[in-house]
Order: C-alpha cells, then structure tokens, then sequence
C-alpha cells in the first residue's frame, strides 16, 4: 500500500509542477494573441483575463500519469493487471472530444447546441462500450436496473454533470475548487477499493489544478498572472467527473465487491453543484425562461447579492460541500439513501430561503434576468 501512495502523490506532484511550468505560458500566448474573457453584465470580473487555463488540465494529467505508470515498470502492470478494455478506449476518445470541443469553444465561440451534441455522443459512447449504471443502489426502492434504463441515465448524468460543473464556474476557484474536493473524494474511494491506475489518474488531475488556483484566485491582473480556465477546462472536469460518477457505481463483481454506499458516496461528492444547477433550472422554468440562457441566479451571485465577497463566497460554498458531506456519512448510519437525499432538498432549500433574506434586507434582486448571448464576453484577435 505504501507504494501506491507514493505512486499516487508522484502523479500529483508532477502534475503540479507541470501546471506551474505551462501556466504561464498560457497567460503569455493569450496576452499575445488577444485571447481574453471580456467582462459583460452577468459577469463578476471587471477586466479582461486570459481564459485557456483549462488547455493544461488534460496533458499534464496524461503526462503525469504516464511518467508514474513508467516508473513502475513492468512489476507495476503485473500487478495490476492492465487491460485495454473497450470503454476504456472510448472513455479517452470521449475525453478528447469533449476536451476539443471546449478548446475550439475558448478560441472562437460555439453554439450550446454544438456543445451539446458533442456532449451526447461522449456519453452514448460509454454504454454501448459496456460502461453504464446498472445499480441505484435501493434509491426509492430500486436496485438492479436493465441496459435499457441505464444506458440514458448514465447519459443523462454525464451531460448533466458536464454542464453542472461549466455552469458554476461563475467566480475565481469556484469551480476548480469544488472539482478538487469531488476529486479528492473519489481518490479514497479508488484506493478503497484498490483500483490504483484510477487513482494515478485522478491525483494527476489533482495536482495540475492546484498551480490553476494559485494563478486563478491570487494571481494579478496587471501582471499578467490571472488566468480562467474556459469550457476546455470546465468541460473536461466534468466529464471527468460524470465518468467517476458512473465508474464507480456500477456494479461489476469482476472489479469490487458490492458495496451498498457506493451512489451515496459519489452522488454526496457533486451535490452542490448538481443541485445549484437543479434549481437554476428550475427557476428558469418558473420564470418563463430560456433554459441555457445564461443568468445571475447561481448560488454564487446569490451569495454575492447577499453581501459576501468573491472569496467568502468561495468559502462558503466549499464549506456547503464539506458540510453535506458529513451529515451524509453520518445519516448513512441510521437511514436510507433515499431520505438521505431527501433531506439533502431540504436542506438545500432552506440554505436558499435564507440567502434570499438576506438579499432582500439588502434591497437587491432575488431573481435576475441578463441578455447577453453564450458567446458575449470573449475576445479573439
């Protein structure tokens, strides 16, 4: 076991020092070329940033991962056994869809349809490789579902994980940082069930996206040292995270024993923002609203209308996840997933009726209604 630790923490570190080397390369290409993300009114930001951190994400994971994987040697791939299985191939080629799409998206702007479809195919492509949810886990009572029910859903989460993890991406960390903690999550629950080459993967995108926070929430403006991920960053951790999700709960007797908390635990580790993207949602409907028409009703705008700052909004956000977290584990104990999740709703709601309060002491607008198109707000010469 130790020596898996250390193969896990190597990825991470070479992970990180690769970021810290091509950070500032980036920063220094988009200063070059004029690519920036514009400040527009549904926007945080009051000057123009370099948006393609993200380009980083997928080649410094890669990159750190291979070196360790090599370092082990051929003992390391006795071990375990390595096998290229058919959805592990799609699952790269998904990955490299999804990866070109957000980079071509940063560079010159695409529809939310193109972005959509492209996001379909990524996830029809890993059911029909044999990769899907075929288990809730007793969730309002079911257990085993057929191919037939689980190939959409596993499509649907997928997608939906995708654009919860773009859609939040609203102020500096925000997303990269509720990234890092489902990451985090899903690295224990890898080494729990002793698939290491998964966890050699995530910690190398753990690592990459410590140097992206460093330049992203501290990094000066006038220095040309802040940066923003883009979709090619965005979309990439969420499908990363969708593939998790769906990696993790299926149950394949031939990987890991049947473990009853596994959708518990993953669903628990990207609550925030799939149920912040629920709600937007939600709330569009109410409103008569074009369901992606971009908007200032995300929890982080909510918070800052409340009065927080960028950073304490931050905190109060990772703080919500952290905070679900441990009331999960601890109602796993003495009650279902299904009231688990329940109560989750709940909980979330009444989080909601009282940052509504506080905006309304404020004087400012509960609800917010921009014009802007998807497109408005990014600059390239």
């Amino acid at each position: 076991m130790t020596q898996y630790i250390i193969y896990i923490f190597g990825a991470f570190l070479v992970s990180a020092l690769c970021g810290f080397i091509i950070m500032p390369i980036i920063m220094k290409f988009c200063k070059k070329k004029g690519l920036y993300d514009i400040p527009d009114g549904r926007k945080i930001h009051h000057n123009a940033i370099p948006r393609l951190g993200g380009i980083s994400f997928l080649p410094s994971m890669l990159l750190a991962s291979l070196i360790v994987i090599a370092t082990g040697g051929e003992e390391f791939f006795e071990r375990h056994q390595v096998i290229l299985s058919l959805w592990s191939v799609c699952f790269f080629c998904c990955l490299l869809i999804i990866y070109g799409v957000g980079i071509i998206d940063d560079l010159v702007g695409l529809g939310a349809k193109t972005k959509f479809t492209a996001q379909i195919l990524a996830g029809t492509l890993l059911p029909l490789s044999g990769l899907y949810i075929n288990n809730l886990y007793g969730f309002c009572g079911v257990h085993e579902i057929p191919f037939s029910i689980g190939a959409p859903l596993t499509v649907f989460i997928i997608i939906f994980t995708c654009n919860a993890i773009n859609l939040i991406d609203g102020i500096d960390g925000l997303s990269a940082g509720l990234s890092l903690y489902a990451l985090s999550g899903f690295l224990f629950c890898f080494i729990r069930e002793g698939m290491f080459l998964y966890c050699i993967l995530i910690a190398g995108l753990m690592g990459v996206l410590i140097p992206f926070l460093y330049y992203n929430i501290w990094g000066k403006v006038e220095k040309n040292e802040k940066i923003f991920m883009g979709d090619s960053g965005s979309l990439t951790l969420g499908f990363i995270l969708g593939f998790l999700f769906v990696k993790f709960t299926m149950d394949n007797p031939n990987v890991s024993p049947f473990r009853l908390d596994s959708m518990m635990l993953a669903y628990t580790l990207l609550v925030v923002p799939v149920f912040d993207v629920v709600r937007v949602s939600v709330v569009r409907m109410r409103h008569k609203a074009h369901i992606f028409r971009a908007d200032k009703n995300h929890i982080h705008h909510k918070l800052m209308r409340a009065g927080f700052s960028q950073h304490q909004t931050l905190i109060v956000i990772l703080a919500m996840a952290l905070a679900f977290t441990a009331i999960n584990l601890f109602l796993w104990q003495f009650t279902s997933f299904s009231i688990i999740v329940l109560i989750d709703i709940v909980a979330w709601c009444a989080c909601h009726v009282l940052i509504n309060r506080a905006i309304v002491k404020r004087g400012e607008a509960v609800y917010l209604v921009t014009t802007e198109n998807q497109n408005h707000g990014k600059k390239t010469v």
